[in-house]
């Protein structure tokens, strides 16, 4: 299972995760900020949980490339 979670609210809207995980991850139009596809909401932290191992390395690229660092990746 991986795991991967986005703490949207602090998003600064750079974009990076798109570029290095489309399928995972879109901009709203409504606020400029990162969106986690699929994901669950609590407590401002948007998580999803995956059997697909192959988004893997798209996920890490993307908590890698992230300025802020509010996009991590588990695998359980």
């Amino acid at each position: 299972m991986v795991i991967v979670t986005l703490q949207r609210n602090k998003c600064i809207g750079c974009n990076y995760c798109v570029e290095m995980a489309p399928n995972q991850f879109q901009m709203s139009k409504k606020d400029g900020k990162s969106v986690l596809l699929h994901a669950n909401e609590k407590k401002g932290f948007f998580t999803l949980k995956s059997k697909d191992h192959t988004i893997l390395e798209a996920c890490e690229n993307a908590s890698k490339a992230c300025p802020v660092n509010i996009i991590s990746v588990k695998i359980s």
